[in-house]
């Protein structure tokens, strides 16, 4: 009988995965793909839905263009994972392996806030930038309001900068009433980075008609309101709002918490070693599902990058284990931060052809702008066509 493969997730590191089992597995051999999605969404570029959702027909790449032929599909969602038995239950069936890859990605972390999860929006898929259209959409044509719409982005990291980018898109192109203010409990934009990057990040948003509050935590939400800071002898501020967008954190899937693997218990992200082997030699993961080790108290980190580069070893190894060859380390390289700010866009940390090795700082306009297009595009081509990476180009 042949060996079964079986890779958990559509995301970028599933996908980038199936793609090297198909060149590297032998024919003896069967690979099985299984998702809840049955395309692939490129997640990084989901915020430009927020102001346009024509553009998912260009980021939500179809399964059966990804994958060869041979290569099966099961659009399920998972519900747990049987390491005793190695069987991935779904929720309405059941797939065997005998290898197991998991992607399963990352959920959103509310941190237990009060009301945070039951009145904000988040954006972990086409449906939720769908949702936050039509949410901002609807708020801003209120004809019962006299003033204009007040959007929240509750996060200064990387999804919230360019969620808040695309609003301010929207809100300028339809001449729409929106105040639009990013929300972020730390003392600055884009925490733990380079200050220089931060302050051009900062300098945009606040081109872009965007307030921006910092070092106070949200610490309560409810139908109207967010409140910030307070303690035993203070009261915290609030602020109105119409809509709340929360792009916080993240945690592992709940999906996995029964699964006998070693995994951090609070988060359920699963522990896995620099070669993606988990604490069961027959699984593997990596991702946001992981915390892949990178040396002492190291881990990778939770990036499309990072996904991208991994989902190629990974791929490799989930072969190499089925042939019974050694495993290969993975160290993750960073090749630098693209980030987008609606229509313009901030490089820091790339290496361009015409300067070598030496990594460029901070630099923006169309040399960024152009770059971060060309990196969305160029994994459209691996995954699917040229074709496709072409008509994207305009909407990335």
């Amino acid at each position: 009988m042949s060996t079964q493969v079986v890779v958990l997730g559509s995301g970028y590191a599933g996908t980038g995965a199936v793609k090297r089992l198909e060149e590297e597995l032998g024919s003896d051999a069967e690979l099985t793909w299984v998702s809840e999605n049955d395309y692939h969404l490129v997640l990084h570029e989901a915020h430009r839905c927020i102001r346009d959702p024509s553009v998912e027909s260009k980021i939500a790449l179809p399964v059966d263009d990804i994958k060869a032929p041979e290569t099966k599909f099961v659009k399920g969602h998972v519900e747990n994972v049987d390491v005793d038995e190695r069987v991935v239950e779904l929720d309405d069936d059941e797939v065997d392996y005998d290898y197991l890859l998991v992607c399963l990605g990352s959920a959103t972390a509310f941190y237990g806030i009060e009301g945070l999860e039951e009145y904000s929006y988040e954006l972990k898929g086409l449906d939720d930038a769908r949702e936050i259209h039509t949410a901002i959409k609807s708020a801003a044509e209120d004809a019962s309001r006299d003033d204009p719409a007040q959007v929240i982005v509750g996060g200064a990291g990387l999804s919230g900068i360019q969620s808040a980018g695309e609003i301010a898109e929207y809100r300028d192109i339809h001449r729409a009433p929106i105040d639009i203010t990013i929300v972020e409990g730390l003392d600055e934009v884009f925490p733990g980075n380079d200050p220089e990057l931060q302050g051009a990040l900062r300098k945009r948003l606040v081109n872009k008609d965007i307030d921006i509050l910092t070092g106070d935590f949200i610490s309560k939400v409810d139908e109207e309101n967010i409140y910030l800071g307070g303690g035993e002898d203070e009261e915290p501020d609030t602020l109105d709002y119409d809509v709340l967008i929360w792009t916080g954190g993240i945690t592992g899937q709940k999906e996995v918490a029964e699964a006998d693997i070693d995994k951090d218990e609070r988060s359920n992200r699963i522990y896995a070693d620099a070669d993606f082997q988990t604490s069961d030699d027959r699984v593997f993961s990596l991702g946001d599902s992981a915390l892949v080790e990178q040396g002492t108290d190291s881990v990778a980190p939770p990036t499309a990058q990072a996904a991208w580069q991994a989902a190629d070893v990974a791929g490799e190894n989930v072969s190499r284990a089925v042939k019974g060859q050694p495993l290969k380390t993975w160290n993750h390289e960073d090749k630098g931060t693209l980030i987008s700010v609606g229509d313009d866009a901030v490089a820091h940390g790339v290496k361009l052809p015409m300067f070598g090795d030496v990594p460029i700082n901070v630099f923006g306009g169309p040399a960024a702008r152009t770059l971060k297009k060309s990196v969305a595009t160029r994994w459209i081509a691996d995954i699917t066509s040229p074709r496709r990476a072409f008509e994207a180009w305009g909407d990335m």
